[in-house]
């Protein structure tokens, strides 16, 4: 009788923690996919708030239209090229920072690693560092868009962590055998190092493709807008941006279904610029649980 208890509470356990996660998935799935059926359908539908659960009047003219933007392709290029080499240097200098920070002999270890991490938590504010940036001929500069965000404290803390996880004999061993700090860095620790290494390429990548507020303040040149602000400025000016489209279409074989309204450029917009993140996050997933997890407790 207690087994057969024990059995049932154990299936309702099961099922409520299944039907938890599936409501939880479901509620992180579906403003996605609010948005991209409201950009396939009926634009007169989707402006009135009639598109809800799924798509009416499937056309895809909307991204059609939306990619024939002026600089809509030239600030993909920017934001591809700031999100690839800005995260690789940050990743680069993480590992290599936090693989130095483990070792003992290093002359001013506690002092570097503690003025690095103090970082996380002064700041001193906007305008200093606008003055800054200006000061430093970082203004209509793409180095503004990646030599800012090289040193980053919460990842070198992380790679720190994992690299102490690892055992030392690894290393033991392979100095006995002559090799140097850089060989042991690149031939035994950097190779372990993949998940938090995978992790925090999510973290930088992530940071880097969402990033416009650097933009806003430092660029004045349209050749260095990146995507995220096109997409922001475009938010703001989305009326005059669909009067704008709507000029350059063709009224005589134009649906007026497919007729552009503020609310189909927002939404467009906004999905052409969030799916890059949504292809690339899946291949990193794998490594993410395990890299977050090792990186941040010792031990």
């Amino acid at each position: 009788m207690r087994s057969r208890k024990q059995s049932i509470g154990g299936i309702s356990f099961q099922v409520l923690n299944y039907l938890f996660l599936g409501l939880f998935t479901i509620s992180c799935v579906f403003p996605f996919y609010y948005l991209f059926i409201n950009t396939i359908s009926d634009n007169n539908l989707s402006s009135t708030g009639y598109i809800t659960f799924y798509p009416r009047g499937i056309h895809f003219d909307n991204y059609l239209d939306v990619l024939k933007i002026k600089g809509l392709g030239h600030a993909a290029v920017v934001s591809l090229y700031r999100t690839a080499v800005g995260t690789f240097l940050t990743v680069g200098a993480s590992a290599f920072l936090g693989y130095l920070f483990t070792k003992k002999e290093m002359w001013g270890r506690k002092f570097a690693y503690r003025y690095v991490v103090v970082t996380m938590y002064f700041s001193a504010g906007l305008i200093p560092w606008y003055l800054t940036m200006h000061n430093l001929h970082l203004t209509n500069n793409y180095l503004a868009y990646v030599l800012p965000s090289i040193i980053s404290p919460f990842n070198i803390i992380l790679v720190k962590t994992f690299v102490e996880s690892l055992p030392p004999a690894l290393e033991e061993s392979a100095s006995i055998d002559g090799a140097g700090y850089a060989r042991i860095f690149w031939s035994i620790v950097l190779p372990l190092s993949v998940p938090i290494l995978a992790t925090i390429t999510i973290f930088s990548a992530v940071y880097q493709w969402n990033a416009f507020v650097d933009t806003a303040f430092l660029m004045t040149d349209p050749k260095y807008y990146t995507l995220q602000y096109l997409l922001y400025r475009y938010l703001n000016e989305a009326n005059s941006l669909a009067a704008l489209i709507k000029s350059t279409q063709d009224f005589n074989s134009l649906n007026l279904q497919n007729m552009q309204t503020p609310t189909s450029v927002r939404m467009t917009v906004t999905m052409i610029v969030v799916l890059p993140i949504l292809f690339v996050y899946p291949f990193f997933q794998r490594y993410f649980v395990k890299g977050i997890l090792i990186g941040a407790v010792k031990g």
